[in-house]
């Protein structure tokens, strides 16, 4: 069965195809986009590389093509493109559509209490990989941005990331067995908290919004850099 290359097929659908619609014309910052996918999605997949060596997830091969790169499925490869564009897709869209930073305000509030507790459970699950590596990583990026980057697209992040919620519920429900009599992909417990929204992993939202934030945060600054870069022009060229 092919589940995890249609899941991965039907999650890139729409956001390639509205790609080029002259509203917003997405399609024009591919080439910040997949500059970011790339080097996201190497740091991710030895990531993920290391943690199925280590048994810490795994893959249902009925589910799979039978194609791997190393020791990962080649759909799950694939994952760490087509999940990332949807998201910034959504991300960059939605910044189109609502003009207004809705959470624009609360960000940096927003970005301390998730840090504080992401931090606090991981120290009191140091054991647990998934958990703490997970929860250490995504706090410490958040923090990342507010003492040091002071990003100014964190509240426009947090709303896109709660919007994309309910995506990532039917995608990682179909991955990990709310629809489907089996796991596409499946944990080791032992190395997670337990705790699972319906099927899923809790650590998947954090892991989630971690992968997310990564690939933003380079899409932004490939944009930045493009702008920098065209306003020296027009400078010099005056």
């Amino acid at each position: 069965m092919y589940t995890y290359l249609l899941i991965n097929f039907f999650a890139i659908l729409i956001p390639f195809i509205v790609s080029f619609d002259k509203r917003n014309y997405f399609f024009s910052r591919w080439k910040y986009l997949f500059p970011s996918i790339a080097i996201t999605g190497v740091l991710f997949i030895l990531w993920d590389m290391l943690y199925t060596e280590m048994g810490i997830w795994g893959f249902n091969e009925r589910y799979l093509t039978g194609f791997y790169i190393a020791n990962l499925p080649v759909e799950e490869v694939l994952f760490f493109i087509t999940i990332p564009f949807a998201c910034v897709f959504t991300y960059d869209t939605l910044k189109y559509l609502i003009k207004k930073d809705l959470f624009g305000r609360y960000s940096r509030a927003i970005s301390f209490v998730i840090s504080a507790i992401l931090l606090t459970v991981a120290l009191l699950n140091i054991s647990r990989l998934y958990t703490s590596v997970t929860f250490i990583l995504t706090a410490s990026f958040i923090l990342y941005h507010e003492l040091v980057l002071r990003s100014a697209y964190m509240g426009r992040f947090y709303f896109a990331y709660m919007v994309l919620l309910f995506p990532f519920f039917i995608i990682n429900g179909l991955l990990t067995g709310s629809f489907i009599e089996e796991q596409v992909v499946w944990y080791d417990d032992t190395q997670n908290l337990s705790v699972r929204l319906f099927t899923i992993p809790v650590e998947d939202v954090v892991y989630g919004m971690f992968l997310v934030l990564m690939n933003v945060t380079f899409f932004e600054y490939f944009k930045k850099k493009k702008i920098f870069a065209n306003a020296v022009t027009q400078r010099s060229q005056s």
